[in-house]
């Protein structure tokens, strides 16, 4: 018995929704077409951005602790077995760890520069899609009072009731239906743009702090052993001159 309620409810349900998109008219499809793709969308930003973030202070002492310990191999593989963005540029300047300061913050910065964009990817699609949706469905309800009032003027008094009453279901209909797409959409862009934000901002944080670790243990470094001085190379190995060729000498000529 509670199955057949069941399923009843769901054969109800389905053409409930079905007279609600048939009565909408053609500006139900494009805005279901709309959210349809901006839900796509969102769908994969989601799986993509919860795969980029970390949890930042933890990471990071981890990252400090090796780096302490003067484990930088086992920092940087560290970085490796991980997705995210974070981990990504840290391990560029891991990788410069004995340069100088100058050197590690060029590397952290064109990483950082090349994942940006990573974390902004196709999310101006999401609003675009919320922002026609009002639209349209201002459009469709434009549409179904248009249709009413041409059908109150023109039709049989019989029907006008009837007339009236399909046009302003067409209006209603869409009306609920862009602002149900556009409400939802911007409320998942809203989600993930602060993810984003979080993402971007550990980069810079962490980041900053990396260069002052790194600065500070080669300073260590270079007071215990001051040969020990960060690996820049010399002029000497910058221009090397070119070795001189030696022409042999001139062949003698017999004097007769």
């Amino acid at each position: 018995m509670d199955t057949n309620t069941a399923v009843e409810a769901q054969q109800t349900f389905l053409q409930t929704l079905a007279l609600f998109m048939e009565e909408g008219g053609v500006f139900m499809w494009v805005i279901l077409g709309l959210w349809t793709f901006g839900i796509s969308i969102s769908i994969e930003r989601v799986k993509s951005l919860f795969l980029f973030d970390i949890k930042a202070r933890n990471f990071m002492a981890t990252v400090k602790k090796h780096v302490l310990a003067n484990e930088v191999a086992q920092a940087i593989q560290l970085c490796s077995n991980s997705k995210s963005l974070l981990a990504k540029v840290i391990r560029s300047g891991l990788k410069r760890a004995n340069q100088t300061k100058e050197q590690i913050t060029d590397a952290l910065d064109a990483t950082t520069l090349e994942v940006l964009p990573m974390v902004d990817k196709r999310m101006g699609y999401m609003a675009l899609c919320a922002n026609i949706s009002t639209l349209l469905g201002l459009l469709g309800t434009i549409a179904g009072l248009i249709q009413s009032f041409a059908a109150v003027a023109s039709a049989d008094p019989s029907s006008k009731a009837k007339l009236l009453a399909l046009g302003i279901s067409k209006a209603m209909n869409t009306t609920a239906m862009g602002l149900l797409a556009a409400i939802s959409l911007m409320a998942i862009h809203a989600i993930l743009t602060n993810k984003g934000e979080k993402i971007v901002a550990d980069i810079d944080e962490h980041s900053l702090k990396l260069v002052d670790l790194l600065a500070t243990k080669n300073r260590r470094m270079y007071l215990v052993n001051p040969e020990a001085t960060p690996e820049m190379p010399s002029m000497e190995t910058q221009i090397q001159p070119q070795a001189e060729t030696v022409l042999p000498p001139p062949p003698l000529k017999e004097v007769a």
